[in-house]
């Protein structure tokens, strides 16, 4: 499952772009995403798509797997949670949860998969500090001994790891989201009994939200990630 459905207000100073079509090293994010997902075993997809969803749909259907799309018509004036709503009927124990605008390798969603556990499992950083992280903007983590969530929010004050934005889930998120007003993935996790972490590892990833990450996936993502991930 891929959320492609948001405004992408942040990064649109820097491109005229829909966030999920803005190419980097002349591939747009979405496919980006899709292409990880592929080279990562993953058998077919669901993206849901809110702003330009049918040039955003058209793009989906270009990668190597079977992908539909499921249009979420409150983009503009809910939280990302509703997107995950919109398309419940596609969501399974197990499933694997991506945000369009994140790259991530292969091998992050591997090591995330073969640790998943609980009712949720989230991704995870635990290199504090890592340059290419917007420490203001990093949807921080904070867990315990175990590994499982205590605390999920931008504004913590402790914390030990940063949110990269993958996540293998169920419909026992779907179920907490059900509950909440305004429903945000991160209050749904927060919400649930059991909310587990794998720790990613040196494997890269990049939130790409604004200017600055844009000029990062530019000039470093493909350097980065040379050499077989």
């Amino acid at each position: 499952m891929i959320l492609a459905a948001g405004a992408g207000s942040r990064l649109a100073p820097a491109s005229p772009d829909v966030k999920p079509l803005v190419a980097i090293e002349g591939k747009p994010l979405l496919r980006h995403a899709l292409d990880a997902l592929v080279a990562a075993g993953v058998a077919s997809a669901t993206v849901v798509v809110g702003r330009e969803g049918d040039a955003v749909a058209a793009v989906a259907r270009t990668a190597a797997i079977p992908v539909d799309s499921i249009e979420n018509p409150l983009w503009h004036s809910t939280p990302n949670g509703v997107s995950l709503l919109a398309a419940r009927e596609r969501v399974q124990p197990g499933t694997l949860l991506m945000m369009a605008d994140h790259l991530v390798t292969p091998s992050l969603i591997r090591r995330l998969v073969a640790g998943a556990r609980g009712d949720v499992t989230l991704g995870v950083d635990r290199r504090l500090g890592h340059p290419w992280v917007d420490e203001a903007d990093v949807t921080r983590v904070r867990t315990d001994r175990a590994g499982n969530i205590r605390a999920l929010g931008k504004n913590l004050l402790v914390y030990d790891a940063y949110d990269c934005g993958v996540f293998v889930i169920g419909p026992a998120l779907l179920a907490a989201l059900d509950q909440l007003s305004a429903p945000s993935l991160s209050e749904g996790v927060m919400a649930l009994e059991t909310a587990a972490t794998v720790d990613i590892g040196a494997s890269p990833w990049l939130d790409v939200d604004d200017a600055r990450a844009l000029a990062i996936a530019h000039s470093e993502w493909r350097r980065k990630v040379t050499g077989g991930d």
